[in-house]
Parts: C-alpha cells; sequence; structure tokens
C-alpha cells in the first residue's frame, strides 16, 4: 500500500512538473507577441517584403495592377454607354465617369498613404485609452503586463503548481485561452493585410456605381478589424483598474472572464458593426464542417 502510495505521489508530482514547465514556457515564449500582433499601426505597410507586394510606385507591385484595371474599367464603361444607345438604359454621363475617373486615379497610386493615416489614427486612439491606465494605474497596460499579473496571482513554479487543485484548473484554462487569444488575433493580422492589399482595388470599384458595393463592404471589414484593438484596449484597461491584491477566487475567475472578452470581442464587434470572423475556434470549427 505505501509503494502504491509513493508510485500514485510521484505520477502526481511528475503531471504537475511537466504542465508547469509548459504553462512557464508558453508565458515566456507566446505571449510576447500578443501586442505585437493585437496593436497595429502603419509599421504593418512598411515592412519591407510587405512593401514590395503593394508597389513602390504605379509601375510595380499590387498598384501596378490597379493602374492597369483603371483601363479595363474604362473599357467597360465605354461599351456600356454605347449599347444605353440601343438599350435606352439610363448610364451616367461620359463627363461624370472621366471626373470620378481622375479622382479615383489618384486616389488609388496613394492609397497606403491613405490606409497608414486610418491605420496610425487606430493606433492613436489605442495609445490614448492605454495611455490613461498607464497614468492613473502606473501599469503598462498590454498582454506582457496581464501574463505577469496572472502569474503573480496564480504560481505557475514547476513544484508549487497542482494542475489537480482549483488553482491548477483556472491556470490551465487561462493558458488555453490566452493560446486561442494568440491564434485569434494572428489570424486577425493576417486578415488586416489583406484588406490593406484589397485597398487601391476597393477605390477602383467606385468608379463605377455597380461596383460600389465592394468598397463599402472592404470598409465594412476593415472597420471591424481594427476596431477589435480599441475594444481590447478597454477590456485591458478596466481589468487592470481592479484591485487583485486579496488574491481570492473572485479575483482569479474575474481574469478568466476577461480573457474570455478578448477572446469574444471579434465577435462583439461583428455583432455591432459587422464584419469578418477572426475567432480561432469557429474557424476551425467552419474548415471541418460538412
Amino acid at each position: 500500500m505505501e509503494n502504491y502510495s509513493n508510485v500514485t505521489s510521484t505520477i502526481l508530482e511528475t503531471i504537475n512538473t511537466i504542465l508547469g514547465n509548459l504553462f512557464s514556457s508558453i508565458d515566456n515564449n507566446v505571449y510576447t507577441v500578443l501586442d505585437d500582433i493585437t496593436f497595429i499601426s502603419s509599421d504593418i505597410i512598411y515592412d519591407s517584403y510587405f512593401e514590395k507586394i503593394l508597389g513602390t510606385s504605379a509601375s510595380n507591385g499590387i498598384l501596378l495592377i490597379s493602374n492597369s484595371l483603371i483601363f479595363g474599367f474604362i473599357l467597360y464603361y465605354s461599351i456600356k454607354y454605347l449599347l444605353a444607345h440601343f438599350t435606352y438604359k439610363q448610364t451616367e454621363s461620359p463627363m461624370q465617369f472621366i471626373f470620378k475617373a481622375i479622382i479615383f486615379g489618384i486616389c488609388i497610386n496613394f492609397s497606403y498613404f491613405f490606409i497608414g493615416i486610418i491605420l496610425d489614427l487606430t493606433s492613436n486612439i489605442t495609445l490614448a485609452i492605454r495611455g490613461i491606465g498607464e497614468e492613473l494605474f502606473n501599469k503598462n497596460i498590454c498582454f506582457s503586463q496581464l501574463i505577469l499579473e496572472i502569474n503573480n496571482t496564480i504560481s505557475v513554479g514547476s513544484f508549487s503548481l497542482d494542475v489537480f487543485s482549483l488553482d491548477g484548473l483556472i491556470k490551465a484554462s487561462l493558458t488555453m485561452s490566452l493560446l486561442n487569444l494568440v491564434f485569434t488575433y494572428s489570424f486577425r493580422y493576417i486578415m488586416v493585410k489583406i484588406f490593406i492589399l484589397l485597398t487601391p482595388f476597393a477605390i477602383l470599384t467606385l468608379m463605377l456605381d455597380s461596383t460600389s458595393w465592394f468598397f463599402k463592404s472592404w470598409l465594412k471589414n476593415l472597420f471591424s478589424l481594427l476596431f477589435i484593438q480599441i475594444i481590447v484596449s478597454i477590456v485591458l484597461l478596466i481589468l487592470f483598474s481592479m484591485d487583485y491584491s486579496s488574491n481570492n477566487l473572485m479575483t482569479k475567475f474575474i481574469y478568466v472572464g476577461a480573457i474570455y472578452a478578448l477572446i469574444k470581442s471579434n465577435s462583439f464587434v461583428r455583432d455591432f458593426v459587422g464584419g469578418v470572423s477572426t475567432t480561432f475556434t469557429q474557424n476551425v470549427e467552419n474548415l471541418f464542417r460538412k
């Protein structure tokens, strides 16, 4: 019986050590990137490789394709205007179309400048919200600081963490949720880059009334993706405004609720303004759904 008890104790200690080391490794290596992929600014455009795809002038990259498509739209309008004389279908005047073609043609070639302003505006709003928290609470309002706060509340040492206790279950839940958060915001980061690439094409579609719906859809989706980081900064501000010095059970459940709110922030924004879903679990389920 004593040998059986010793074996059980050794197994439990080994499991706690392995999982404690795993949680510590995830905390130290994964979450440092959360701030970079969540809080996006115009720096995302000026990545050397990404800039080559966008195009440094009107003669290369995506800008070259967009400028080429302008002539396609002009040809489409010319044919449509010609056929309107036979079908008696109302169409916009040539002067109006030429004016729009000139204006939106210029906007296309400065599209990444305009999108950079939008990205910086969103980033500045986010920094302002986080700055309020830093002045009030003397803490960095970011994910890195959040991990430190959680680890101070729930020990993650390999010998002090008991995964079969309530604290251990809460820590495991927080770690898996935060890992889900990394995947969710990584997907959002990629989606923002995709919509940035589509900027010239979205502006191009404004040349014709029949294609302008694409610009509206693009704008709504991009706005929802960028608005997420404002919601995240507000959630972090509220989270850091609470007093966790008592280190009681309520504190630990508040952390779980806050992480869940951060994960579901995309769903909140999507229900509020619409847009694309970046929730990782939903996309995985949709991938394997028949």
